[in-house]
Parts: C-alpha cells; structure tokens; sequence
C-alpha cells in the first residue's frame, strides 16, 4: 500500500508563485498523478491568519495568532504515497525544484 509522506513547501510570502515556478509545480503533479503517488496538494493562506484553538477541559481559548510567528512558514504541501522513504526523498528534491523553495519531508503516522 505504501506510506504517507507530506512535503511542506516553506516561504516568506503566501501565493508568490510566478507563471514559470506554477507550470513546473503543475508538471511535477502531474508526474506524481500518473505514477499513483498522488494524494492531495494545496497552499495555504499567510501564517499571519492562522489561530491557535484549545478546547481541552472545554477552555473555549483562540488566541488570534498562529503558533509560530516567523516570517518564514509553510505555504503550500503535497500528500504523497509511495514504497519507500528513499522514494519520497527524491520527490521532495524534485517539489523543491518544481516549486523553487525550501521543503519539509515528514512521514505520516500510521
């Protein structure tokens, strides 16, 4: 079946890709869909409107503000499939060139 991998694609900015990065970010989904690697993908909003909730003991507590508050944040991700850790390296190589930024590779738990 294989595992789960995220790759988070890490920026200063929110939706800063340009049309080239966009049409290489394009093929390197659709690499991922004809291989069955593919589970979802997406980019977020600025880590400025994020919130953290805590309703633990039913606290009712938002803080307003995102957990971290760097500048440099996660913009966007990929779920991916596949057999082998190794595998999901060499696609986190590939996203980070697609995309040209940073990324974090982290395996889902089962």
């Amino acid at each position: 079946m294989g595992i789960k991998f995220i790759i988070f694609v890490i920026d200063d900015q929110t939706g800063s890709g340009t049309p080239e990065e966009m049409t290489s970010i394009d093929a390197f989904n659709d690499k991922l869909r004809a291989n069955g690697q593919w589970i979802f993908a997406g980019g977020l909003a600025s880590y400025t409107t994020g919130s953290v909730i805590d309703n633990r003991k039913s606290a009712m507590i938002e803080t307003g503000k995102p957990l971290f508050n760097q500048k440099e944040n996660f913009s966007g991700f990929w779920l991916i499939q596949v057999a082998d850790v190794e595998t999901a390296r060499t696609l986190a190589f590939e996203g980070s060139k697609a995309c040209n930024r940073k990324v974090e590779l982290r395996p889902l738990l089962d």
